[in-house]
């Protein structure tokens, strides 16, 4: 659904890339004492432009994690969670799974239930969604007090 709409351009994708799953597999029992069977694949899911998301999922319009920097690091240690990294999957027709694209996360010690799902109410309120962590600009000096005459 999301590669149609991003497609058609009926919609901004906002989160992280997608699993990849691809593929549909049709398992055939062969019968016999051992009772064996042959996994086949029988169809693959393109987007309506073509595009294959076989290993590389969709990619989001806008990258935003619900992780902190500090989180997606400890996450990363302990699994890769993609199609792409799982033993004898299907290779990608064409493009490659983009992983480098900057993302937006939430600051952090800052609890948020659903930081992705914030960030894409907050756009469509139209409110300023900054791109990156903001930084605080140093506050104008108060003017100088005036004297009485």
């Amino acid at each position: 659904m999301a590669g149609a709409l991003q497609d058609h351009k009926r919609a901004t994708i906002i989160g992280v890339t997608s699993f990849g799953k691809g593929s549909v597999q049709t398992i055939i029992p062969l019968g016999g004492q051992h009772g064996g069977a042959l996994r086949l694949t029988t169809a693959r899911y393109y987007t309506p432009s073509g595009r294959s998301i076989q290993a590389t999922g969709i990619t989001p319009d806008i990258a935003v994690s619900n992780l902190s920097e500090k989180d997606q690091a400890e996450a990363d240690q302990f699994s890769s969670r993609s199609e792409a990294s799982l033993a004898g999957h299907l290779d990608a027709e064409g493009a490659q799974r983009n992983t480098k694209m900057p993302t937006i996360r939430p600051e952090e010690g800052k609890k948020v239930d659903d930081f992705q799902l914030a960030y894409a109410m907050d756009r469509l309120d139209g409110k300023v969604v900054a791109s990156a962590p903001v930084q605080k600009q140093a506050a104008a000096p108060a003017p100088a007090p005036t004297q009485a005459r």
